[in-house]
């Protein structure tokens, strides 16, 4: 992800910090070397960010904020949006798909404020599944189909076929009867 001029300092941070990761891995990410990244002061960045797990976790807030967003513009339920085929050649699906891997990879079996906030993320997820189900069996289906969705993307596995697909969602969402 590059950063735009207009782009914040913290978003430059966090920006700088996906990079890192996705190049280098976790064990190789410091302090000075997402300052530098960034075009920042260490105590620049210890300004947005008072500590690494801050930081990570900063990072697994804004993907989650870039979901929702993505389904807010998208119109469709929570059930819809997470169920869809994924298009890795899109800019904002690529992106959001760099952070996933990113944000995937922060955690690494660490436990605080990383984990809580992978945590947190996924819990509103949840929350809106089961906010459109009222059997919260149906809900957790339709998490864990559209979970593995959403890895056999990121792994760039081959997506189902369209059709396939299709009766799939319809028959998780209730809908065929209606076909």
């Amino acid at each position: 992800m590059t950063a735009t001029p207009a782009a914040s300092t913290r978003d430059r941070i966090l920006d700088a910090l996906e990079r890192l990761l996705l190049e280098r891995g976790l064990s190789q990410v410091t302090l000075e070397a997402v300052a530098a990244e960034a075009g920042v002061s260490k105590g620049g960045l210890l300004y947005h960010f008072r500590s690494k797990d801050a930081l990570l976790a900063g990072m697994v807030r804004r993907l989650g904020e870039r979901s929702d967003q993505q389904l807010a513009e998208s119109g469709s339920s929570v059930a819809e949006w997470y169920l869809q085929t994924l298009d890795a050649g899109t800019t904002n699906e690529l992106a959001l798909f760099q952070s996933t891997i990113a944000a995937l990879r922060s955690v690494d079996g660490q436990q605080g404020e990383v984990q809580q906030a992978v945590i947190d993320m996924m819990r509103s997820w949840d929350d809106g599944l089961r906010a459109e189900f009222a059997d919260p069996v149906q809900a957790e289906i339709v998490r864990l189909v559209g979970d593995g969705l959403y890895l056999a993307a990121l792994m760039g596995l081959p997506q189902p076929d369209p059709e396939l697909h299709r009766k799939v969602v319809s028959r998780l969402l209730g809908r065929e009867a209606l076909e």
